[in-house]
């Protein structure tokens, strides 16, 4: 059985949880104290090199991290994985952009925000990060104008990936008010059959207000 090794607040596992919940698939679970170290134990580096979550491990004892490649692993031959070698590469764009654009900066803001961390950021960090989070939002509303999702194919791991972080832009501090095709499309994600709620916050965990090693 597949081991999916996770943290319950975590938005980055919660793309692999949803991806295995649509495909259905049985999995065995290891939480990871992320705020207590254990991401930096030798033994958990062997199986994710940075110490994040997600990481999975196969039945061959085969590991791997990086919730994009777990997604693009995962779905491979299944309906949420496009077939033809464009239609991947568009997902694999958008896969790009969450990284870059949507984890690393309204999922930052969030993630200081709902642990009490914001305060200790530099201003000009903040202010930086807003203003990108902002272009994010607005370039998701546009690019969601024409289509239901976000490639031709239909709903596939790129609107899981991007819906981790960006539909919960609003604890981030941003308003998505202006941003109605954003607005639907989180809605159409949302009555996906087989859909997670997120469940877990990171009040759930007493170590979370501190740093990260």
């Amino acid at each position: 059985m597949l081991t999916l090794f996770d943290y319950p607040a975590s938005e980055n596992a919660w793309k692999v949880r949803q991806l295995l919940q649509h495909l259905q698939k049985p999995y065995h679970t290891v939480n990871v104290s992320i705020f207590e170290g254990e991401g930096r134990s030798e033994g958990y580096l062997r199986i994710s090199p940075t110490g994040t979550v997600p990481a999975i491990q196969l039945e061959d004892g085969r590991t791997l991290s990086e919730s994009s490649a777990i997604l693009f692993f995962l779905a491979t031959d299944t309906p949420y994985l496009p077939d033809d070698v464009f239609g991947r590469a568009k997902v694999q764009q958008w896969l790009s952009f969450e990284q870059e654009r949507v984890e690393s900066v309204i999922g930052s803001l969030r993630y200081w925000t709902l642990t009490g961390k914001l305060e200790r950021r530099a201003p000009v960090l903040v202010e930086m990060k807003r203003k990108s989070g902002l272009q994010t939002l607005q370039t998701l509303d546009r690019e969601l104008a024409g289509r239901t999702f976000l490639t031709d194919h239909g709903y596939s791991i790129a609107d899981i990936a991007l819906f981790a972080y960006a539909s919960h832009a609003e604890e981030a501090g941003f308003s998505l008010e202006p941003f109605p095709n954003f607005r639907a499309w989180i809605e159409r994600v949302r009555a996906q059959p087989g859909h997670l709620p997120s469940t877990h916050t990171y009040s759930d965990d007493p170590f979370s207000s501190g740093e990260l090693g």
